[in-house]
């Protein structure tokens, strides 16, 4: 478990051992989701891509006059990534959103040790 963890680090990385029990909430967060979207959500692939996408099309305009330029192409990126995922139904599909509120309870708590 995470506390068994952190007590084996305490003696050699007492920093290391600190970062987990502030971090505690946030990484055991990741079972609050369906197992199907755990699949897309432990990789930064997708978030890697966008970003090379955005570097790409600014790339291509080279200077920007002024921020509501930038912001506008951005929206256009974000956009057109959106509606490909809805379109694909590929990322995180909207049957499995449902189970999250289902899936998050039981899973966090299963996560957890009994004595937490």
């Amino acid at each position: 478990s995470w506390h068994e963890v952190a007590a084996q680090l305490e003696k050699n990385f007492p920093a290391v051992t600190e970062m987990m029990d502030e971090a505690e909430a946030e990484g055991l967060a990741y079972f609050g989701f369906p197992g199907a979207h755990r699949v897309k959500i432990h990789s930064t692939n997708t978030l890697e891509r966008l970003n090379k996408e955005v570097k790409r099309r600014s790339d291509v305009v080279g200077i920007f006059p002024n921020e509501e330029s930038i912001t506008r192409l951005l929206g256009a990126v974000l956009t057109e990534q959106n509606e490909e995922w809805l379109l694909q139904n590929r990322y995180l599909p909207q049957h499995s959103m449902a189970e999250i509120e289902q899936t998050a309870e039981n899973d966090v708590i299963e996560a957890l040790p009994l004595s937490a």
